[in-house]
């Protein structure tokens, strides 16, 4: 192996020796997998853990799982935003917002096999390579859990009252005398979400992603036509809200910025999903990944961008704090036939399941992570089984403890923008080292430093909506 690499070229790294293994010569002009492969010092643990056991993804999968983590709930609160900001500044926010993510999704890509022999496979350990072992820890951790479980969380709320609203309508007046209650759905919902997660790994649940992105892509367009299509209320404005002073502008308006920095998720699932798949010298995962990706993207601007401006069209300042679909129900659940409504929310439901998955594995592969490192055997079939169960049920009691959770957008947006847009960049910085005082230098300190500025002042914007609205906003507020 040693006089291989010598050949190309290729030193051998100190306290690598014991991690090489030797390779049959093989004849020049022919190729092995072991010849054109990388030469990855490989972690015997991986195997064993729900993201790295997998690696038979292609770009099909990465399609599938960007557009099931990147459309969801959050895009359906696009119209509260372009409410405070109104036309002009609503659609320059959303489209810098759309390219910014776009361009540090990029980078990620290309940083995930961004060191000789090694692939980062989770988002913390990339950025344990960029800012060292405890601060990379200490600076991605939160966040990045914060997406996965706090995500996680708000899809029961919205995932339950959706099922609510869905048996509501088509029940109708010949509902029960005493229908389950709002928590008793939650739970419903939560249930059906544990059922779903004992799929074993990231790459098992490619089919479910698709059902997610098939659901998320069509519920969006649904909503959009369905409001665009019926007459617009009386007394509709297209002006940004009034506020009864300076401050409380512009602190609705940082709010605002952060429920479009909200809708621009699933960066922290990026390098995961990445690592579902093969990688050689000639084939090499960033391609299948990035191409994926380009498709997925393409989608989600074919959905964010009709639902923000579709939405604010149709009902302008008279926009509920829920977003369209509950304007939607709000002004026009008489006009709107009760099969499609009920199909609508029907979607909804389909892609909180599937969205759930996606975004709690990252948690499922860290409980993983810490019991094979404990014990050195990876976890057996009732073990997974229970570690999944455990944090379904979790996620419920948090749901109901916290239920104003799911109006938080604008402050999730603000703490979890450092991940999506400003990290990436100094990842960049610190890994690449892009030669001083260049274009690549300037542009990507000028992003990251914006991102984390950014990050402070729409998560005091988050913070200053939630207790102006005393916790009480909620994303569907049925009649």
């Amino acid at each position: 192996m040693r006089e291989q690499m010598e050949e190309r070229g290729m030193g051998v790294a100190p306290g690598l020796e014991s991690e090489l293994v030797s390779i049959p010569a093989t004849p020049r002009g022919v190729s092995t997998p072991e010849t054109v492969g990388h030469l990855t010092k490989l972690n015997p643990q991986d195997a064993w853990l729900p993201i790295t056991e997998s690696r038979n993804g292609n770009a099909h999968y990465a399609a599938f799982h960007n557009l099931n983590a990147g459309i969801g709930f959050q895009a359906l609160l696009l119209p509260v935003a372009f409410a405070f900001l109104g036309w002009s500044w609503g659609i320059v926010a959303l489209t810098i917002a759309y390219f910014w993510q776009l361009y540090t999704l990029w980078i990620l890509v290309k940083l995930h096999e961004a060191m000789p022999g090694r692939r980062y496979n989770r988002y913390v350990e990339l950025a344990q390579a960029a800012f060292g072992e405890r601060l990379g820890v200490w600076l991605a951790l939160f966040p990045t859990v914060y997406l996965s479980a706090g995500t996680a969380t708000a899809l029961i709320l919205i995932g339950g009252e959706t099922m609510k609203m869905f048996f509501q309508i088509v029940c109708g007046p010949l509902c029960s005398s005493n229908p389950l209650s709002t928590v008793e759905w939650y739970l419903v919902f939560a249930i059906l979400c544990i059922v779903l997660s004992q799929l074993p790994n990231l790459n098992s649940i490619a089919g479910l992603s698709l059902i997610g992105a098939v659901t998320a892509i069509t519920y969006a367009t649904m909503a959009w036509l369905l409001s665009v299509s019926q007459e617009r209320p009386p007394s509709i404005s297209y002006q940004p809200m009034a506020s009864p002073s300076f401050g409380a502008a512009a602190f609705s308006i940082l709010n605002a910025l952060g429920i479009i920095a909200f809708a621009f998720r699933g960066h922290n699932l990026a390098l995961e999903i990445q690592a579902t798949m093969p990688s050689t010298f000639k084939h090499p995962a960033h391609v299948p990944m990035w191409r994926g990706a380009k498709v997925a993207y393409l989608l989600i601007a074919m959905c964010l961008f009709p639902i923000a401006i579709g939405g604010f069209w149709a009902y302008g300042d008279l926009m509920p704090a829920g977003g369209i679909l509950n304007a939607l129900y709000a002004f026009h659940s008489h006009d709107i036939p009760r099969g499609l409504l009920a199909t609508t929310f029907l979607l909804v439901v389909f892609n909180c399941l599937s969205s759930f998955q996606i975004y709690s594995m990252p948690v499922f592969d860290s409980f993983e992570a810490g019991y094979t490192s404990r014990t050195n055997r990876p976890c057996s079939v009732w073990v997974r089984s229970g570690f999944r169960v455990f944090y379904g049920f979790i996620s419920f009691f948090i749901g109901v403890a916290l239920p104003f959770l799911s109006s938080l957008a604008g402050l999730l947006g603000g703490l979890t923008l450092p991940v999506t847009f400003a990290y990436p960049c100094f990842m960049w910085i610190r890994i690449k080292k892009p030669e001083r005082f260049s274009f690549n230098w300037y542009l990507n300190w000028s992003l990251g430093i914006m991102g984390i500025a950014f990050s402070l002042a729409f998560s005091m914007g988050g913070v200053w909506s939630m207790v102006n609205s005393g916790l009480k906003l909620k994303f569907f507020k049925p009649n």
